[in-house]
């Protein structure tokens, strides 16, 4: 196997399909990871008044009375890229300027879509991983300034996924485009 492309061997000469499963589930953790927190920017929750039933018959109670119950939907309209709590945050920190944090909030739920669908595919892992990791470490600067350093040991944790993917990226086989 002179080819680059070609899979790495092991010592008895067969395919070390350890590194290469090692290397599929980070990647679909990852993938599976980034598409749901993109989908999560859409969501929003809204009470909504049911009528309250009554344990015994399992019929609306029939006194007519309401109860409040919170419903998740999802919506483009519902799009919010970075929660309200820390948008007032960053409001208040001198190192962002308003355009940065609006174009930030704007793409924040978009790129971690598209990296997520692309590692799940495998179409330009390597692409998807270094912009994941560009991703994280955005975030890492904004809760560093924002003083929040349990997110950034999470976000740390995620860096180091993305590190030993790259490092198992040699062993990527169920691709689209394997060069990338």
């Amino acid at each position: 196997m002179s080819d680059s492309t070609d899979l790495k061997v092991g010592a008895y000469g067969k395919v070390n399909w350890d590194f290469t499963f090692a290397f599929l589930s980070l990647r679909l953790w990852l993938g599976v990871r980034a598409l749901f927190v993109g989908i999560q920017k859409y969501a929003a929750y809204k009470s909504v008044a049911v009528p309250l039933i009554d344990p015994s018959t399992g019929q609306p109670d029939a006194s007519g009375v309401m109860v409040n119950v919170n419903v998740k939907s999802y919506a483009l309209a519902n799009y919010q890229g970075m929660p309200a709590s820390m948008a007032d945050k960053f409001a208040h920190e001198p190192l962002f300027p308003k355009f940065v944090l609006v174009a930030f909030d704007r793409m924040l739920g978009p790129a971690f879509i598209l990296t997520g669908i692309m590692l799940l595919i495998g179409l330009g892992t390597r692409i998807s991983l270094l912009a994941q990791g560009l991703l994280f470490i955005a975030l890492t600067v904004g809760l560093v300034l924002i003083d929040q350093n349990d997110g950034v040991a999470y976000l740390g944790i995620h860096i180091a996924l993305v590190a030993g993917a790259f490092l198992l990226a040699q062993h990527n086989r169920f691709v689209v485009l394997k060069k990338w």
